[in-house]
């Protein structure tokens, strides 16, 4: 055990009306909601990279935070695995997530970082066996690197596209062996500043090349877990080939991929995209590419990705609408991709943050399960459309112009607008919250 959360115990289910700060209020692991336990509804995830890598730095400042194991060496990579543990038993979180260089120093080389993955992996494992936590998803970190400035599928340089590939290939290699429901592809540099220097439909396609070699080692490999895309909009890139959910369908129907590879949406993507999340989520859902997200809350005035814990019930609540809707999750989950802001230097700090975001995603939740059993926004939605259900509805679409003047011209059909009643429906979505 290390001192970094002295005098924290774990963190238990004490209900609405408790004044503890360390107890949840809202999430109760073992409640029963549309048929599931919160615990597997939700399949909460803590994002190595946000809660233990990151020195607290923002666009404008560097490091704020002095964490014990910030360092270069293996037994400081060890001693924030160790903390990182203990945090997901305070918490009693079920999934972790981590990107290679969350958990291993860099090394000189392709060998060293392999080297030290494999040796941080075991060290994972044996962590894993001894608390039962589990890893929802492993992924690879090919955007910090100065290396990988110009990308790392899409780079110029046939070097760093082979040294992307079997950096992938390691990440997959370990996320198997700890027994990863999912990998996850974030292209934070899939994409260019400006055409002058950029050749697109050879970017495209190296991209596309590169997410087949991924689905093809799956098979090899007998991986079972899903493959998931991360949207990302605008930043760090200018333009990126993976903007959003519409982008990447796109992408993957242009490489036959569309039935291999799902969607893992971050609510502060969707709001750097334009969207909303439920947008992104429902528009997932329809294209059947669903698969997992990341939970946090951007801040509207700023332009870039805040990365903070959420807090807004009715965003939740419309957002776990559409999970729900959608059948719920099968390997994905609830990752916090979410961080303390940079003055929360405390250990309590990290622990209440994420305390609060559960309780608000369950909180979500239940308003969502509750809405969707009583069933009247479906009803309404239906009645807006009852009449493409009829016989004359359907038989629209299966005609032709010439054929449906003549309807229009000999019936004298002339609509008149109906109202879309908006503000009835967003009423009524709050009396469930």
């Amino acid at each position: 055990m290390t001192d970094f959360f002295k005098g924290i115990t774990a963190i238990r289910y004490e209900g609405p009306d408790s004044d503890n700060e360390f107890a949840f209020r809202a999430y109760n692991p073992t409640e029963v909601v549309a048929g599931k336990t919160m615990k597997d509804q939700l399949r909460f995830a803590i994002a190595f990279w946000h809660s233990f890598a990151w020195p607290g730095g923002d666009p404008f400042g560097g490091q704020t935070f002095d964490r014990p194991w910030f360092g270069d060496s293996m037994d400081h990579a060890k001693l924030k695995a160790d903390v990182a543990f203990e945090m997901f038993e305070i918490l009693g979180a079920p999934y972790f997530c981590f990107h290679d260089a969350d958990v291993r120093p860099e090394g000189r080389d392709f060998r060293e970082n392999t080297a030290r993955l494999r040796e941080m992996t075991d060290y994972f494992q044996k962590k894993m066996e001894d608390t039962g936590v589990r890893l929802l998803w492993g992924t690879a970190n090919l955007f910090s690197h100065r290396r990988f400035m110009a990308g790392a599928a899409t780079n110029p340089d046939p070097d760093v596209f082979a040294f992307s590939a079997a950096t992938i290939k390691t990440c997959m290699d370990a996320t198997i062996q700890l027994g990863g429901e999912n990998y996850v592809l974030w292209g934070g540099r899939e994409g260019y500043e400006t055409l002058l220097n950029t050749d697109m439909g050879r970017e495209r396609a190296q991209a596309g090349r590169m997410l087949q070699m991924v689905v093809d080692y799956k098979y090899k490999t007998g991986f079972e877990g899903t493959i998931l895309i991360e949207p990302k909009p605008q930043e760090p890139t200018k333009h990126q080939y993976d903007y959003d959910v519409a982008t990447v369908y796109g992408f993957l129907k242009d490489f036959g991929l569309e039935g291999e590879v799902k969607v893992n949406i971050e609510q502060g993507h969707a709001i750097l995209a334009g969207h909303s999340f439920e947008h992104e989520l429902a528009l997932a859902r329809e294209l059947g590419i669903f698969g997992s997200i990341d939970m946090n809350k951007n801040d509207y005035q700023s332009g870039w990705d805040t990365d903070q814990f959420p807090t807004n019930v009715p965003e939740m609540t419309l957002a776990y609408y559409e999970v729900l809707h959608a059948g719920g999750f099968k390997t994905g989950g609830t990752n916090f991709d979410a961080k303390v802001r940079r003055q929360s230097l405390d250990p309590a700090d990290l622990i209440l943050a994420h305390v609060g975001g559960m309780d608000a995603c369950a909180a979500g939740l239940k308003a969502a399960a509750k809405m969707l059993e009583d069933g009247k926004l479906e009803a309404a939605r239906s009645q807006r459309y009852a009449g493409w259900e009829t016989a004359a509805g359907k038989a629209l679409l299966q005609s032709d112009l010439g054929s449906i003047a003549a309807k229009v011209d000999s019936e004298n059909i002339n609509p008149q607008p109906r109202s879309g009643r908006q503000e009835r429906l967003e009423n009524l979505v709050n009396r469930y919250i």
